[in-house]
């Protein structure tokens, strides 16, 4: 029998995380999903590991580590649930997360995603996530981090959503198209969020639905050599990618100071380097057939995507507070 909801787990060596990650899975109030461990050729007992705790779990392996776009595209594909929820097996869920997520979805054709609120695993009175968004500076960011949960508890829209605990509607994916493999990590939500915010579709925050997360589970710390370098290259991919030739000239003098000011930051950590050599790498991946072809209809959704850009920046400034 169909389920409602596939949950999506894209697993490399996670031993040591999907314990409590499933465990918490299994005590969920709604009972309608399934679990897809989609495991990048892990070393690891991670697939037996899985199997004992969660019997009824299918795996997809992957002949090698293809990142975690390429997993999640394979669950997607794999499921046939009317949403998917793609969830990172360094977190830990309350009982009614995937009920909550479903709820906030369900009937609501215009909604892409919605995402959870994500509470540091480490001190859980803090925010990891309280919804993602995307400025003009060319700067994704997370709203709330470090910060107090109790000022995050009000849904409301996002830019997009974080793919590290977010519901998606599954049939949008065949009409925007799956997440883009050419990021392997690092701002690939962003990429498909835009890409649907393009389509007229809406990205959502849900706080009642709550996730605890490790956070690098995979990669370490917050930053680090490959993370600032994969970040650096998929940011401007999605830039270009994503902004018609018009909204490019309109954003440069931002795009250019916001990448000034990254440069100096990360220079600070030396790590300047590898910030650059993630810009170089960007440039061969700017091809024509991978940009988001301009349609006249969606002009009115990139009027409203570009006066949140602007918006954002004022946003982001607030975060310092």
């Amino acid at each position: 029998m169909k389920k409602q909801v596939s949950v999506i787990i894209p697993n490399f060596n996670g031993r040591d995380y999907l314990k409590d990650c499933l465990a918490s899975l299994n005590q969920q109030h709604f009972r309608d999903f399934e679990v897809i461990l989609v495991d990048n050729a892990s070393t690891d007992d991670s697939l037996s590991l899985a199997k004992e705790l969660c019997p009824a779990i299918k795996e997809i392996l992957l002949s090698e580590n293809f990142g975690f776009c390429r997993a999640v595209n394979e669950g997607i594909k794999a499921s046939r649930a009317p949403f998917v929820l793609l969830l990172n097996n360094d977190t830990v869920v309350d009982p009614d997360f995937v009920g909550t997520l479903y709820e906030a979805i369900k009937g609501k054709e215009k909604v892409f995603s919605c995402a959870s609120q994500m509470r540091k695993m480490t001190d859980p009175s803090r925010m990891d996530d309280g919804g993602d968004f995307y400025c003009a500076l060319g700067w994704a960011f997370a709203r709330g981090k470090d910060k107090p949960y109790e000022k995050y508890t009000k849904p409301g829209a996002i830019f997009f959503s974080c793919a590290g605990a977010a519901i998606y509607r599954r049939e949008v994916f065949e009409k925007i198209g799956y997440f883009d493999e050419i990021h392997f990590a690092y701002l690939e939500d962003l990429d498909v969020g835009y890409r649907a915010r393009i389509f007229g579709y809406e990205n959502r925050y849900e706080p009642k639905a709550i996730v605890y997360h490790m956070g690098s589970g995979t990669t370490g710390s917050r930053y680090n050599e490959f993370k600032v370098r994969y970040s650096a290259r998929n940011n401007l991919y999605v830039v270009y990618k994503n902004m018609p030739v018009f909204q490019l000239l309109l954003n440069l003098p931002f795009l250019l100071a916001g990448g000034i000011i990254k440069y100096f930051f990360f220079r600070k950590r030396e790590m300047g380097g590898e910030y650059f050599r993630g810009l170089r790498e960007a440039f061969p991946l700017m091809k024509p057939e991978k940009k988001v072809r301009f349609r006249p209809e969606n002009f009115p959704h990139y009027v409203r995507i570009q006066m949140e850009l602007w918006g954002n920046i004022i946003r982001r400034a607030m975060e310092f507070r």
